[in-house]
């Protein structure tokens, strides 16, 4: 079977590569913070300003006149208001003003026809729900053509080899070097809630926003990632439900992975193990493809069909690195393209991902000795 759309996913990567040569597509956005609480403004600006920098720029604004001001001489993306600044003056110098709101407290006036944003919760959500509302209000950017990152795909022709453990030792390590790594699960049934525990929305916003012709997926992916701590490796939080994933479509996928890619410099894909137009799509658009098998002899008959009777695979194969997990020999006849992992014996997948982590993945063969578990 001959790959579909190759025309559009050439024309993809192509855009992806314009970051390379200057062009700058993720944008800052310019937040005020307008409110009379000062504690809780120094508090929240503090915050956005050391952990979200690379997407907000926050100004604070802690008097009603002062306010004014601002309005006069300044315009903003996006504001959280209080109660009390909403009413003192025209809002017409933000795209999308917010009312910063207390449960408890009942609005009336122009604070009443502002979208809420709740004020005490965590500052990540305040700042995923921001981004969130401010990319619905945005500009239509789902053109796939805004990437920079180097993209890596993670398959197997079967299940159970690994691939997962090694799309996130790999993921590590790139994060190790001091990279932004986006990690980005496209399984049918999500394996990160195995492997991350910070609570955030769930990627299924993304779906639905690629549904509509409305929104920026840029943004609203900036808001939605989590970053977790012992790694570095950002994520996203798996859908809500199983169909989430199964009704994206060859073109939705497109979109989304120049999205990522936007926001990243390593995009590390971990990929369903079928072999359909979404993955044929994702294997065009890799810079390189890591194909992964283990020891079992299912598996190594699935790849030899794979290799020998699927026209894919002459397409890729300039771009493929075998992965030989869990002990495996190198995949013959392609030994020499072939790194072999340690065998790492632990019932925590976290422990092994994390000590593959300290693998190369650069050179050919890794020898098969025993790794030291440092995590």
């Amino acid at each position: 079977m001959a790959l579909v759309h190759s025309n559009y996913a050439l024309k993809i990567r192509i855009g992806f590569r314009l970051h390379v040569s200057g062009k700058e597509t993720v944008l800052r956005v310019k937040l005020l913070v307008a409110t009379t609480d000062e504690s809780y403004a120094g508090h929240l600006s503090n915050h956005i300003s050391s952990h979200h920098a690379d997407v907000i720029d926050v100004t604070v604004c802690r008097t009603p006149e002062r306010f004014g001001e601002l309005l006069k001489s300044s315009t903003f993306d996006a504001a959280l208001l209080d109660e009390g600044m909403a009413d003192k003056t025209e809002l017409g110098g933000i795209r999308l003003p917010m009312l910063l709101w207390a449960e408890d407290n009942s609005t009336t006036g122009i604070a009443e026809s502002l979208s809420r944003i709740r004020k005490y919760q965590r500052i990540s959500s305040i700042v995923a729900d921001v981004l969130e509302q401010y990319a619905k209000a945005s500009p239509n950017d789902h053109n796939g053509d805004n990437g920079k990152a180097r993209i890596t795909a993670v398959w197997s022709p079967a299940g159970g080899t690994g691939k997962t453990t090694v799309a996130l030792a790999y993921a590590a390590k790139k994060a190790s070097e001091g990279k932004q790594v986006l990690y980005l699960d496209l399984e049918p049934f999500s394996s990160v809630p195995s492997f991350f525990h910070e609570p955030g929305k769930s990627i299924s916003t993304v779906f639905e926003m690629l549904g509509t012709s409305e929104g920026s997926i840029t943004t609203l992916i900036q808001g939605i990632r989590r970053c977790d701590s012992n790694t570095g490796i950002s994520y996203f939080c798996h859908p809500v439900n199983f169909d989430d994933m199964n009704i994206l479509s060859a073109e939705d996928v497109i979109t989304l992975l120049g999205a990522c890619s936007a926001v990243t410099e390593e995009l590390v894909i971990d990929m369903s193990c079928v072999c359909d137009e979404r993955t044929r799509l994702t294997f065009e658009l890799a810079d390189r493809i890591f194909i992964v098998t283990d020891p079992a002899h299912t598996v190594q008959a699935k790849l030899q069909q794979f290799s020998t009777q699927h026209n894919v695979f002459t397409l890729i194969y300039e771009k493929v690195t075998f992965i030989a997990n869990k002990g495996a020999t190198p995949f013959e006849p392609f030994a020499d393209s072939t790194i072999r992992l340690p065998f790492i014996q632990s019932q925590r997948e976290d422990v092994v991902y994390k000590a593959l982590s300290g693998c190369g993945f650069e050179s050919t063969i890794i020898a098969h000795d025993p790794i030291a578990v440092k995590w």
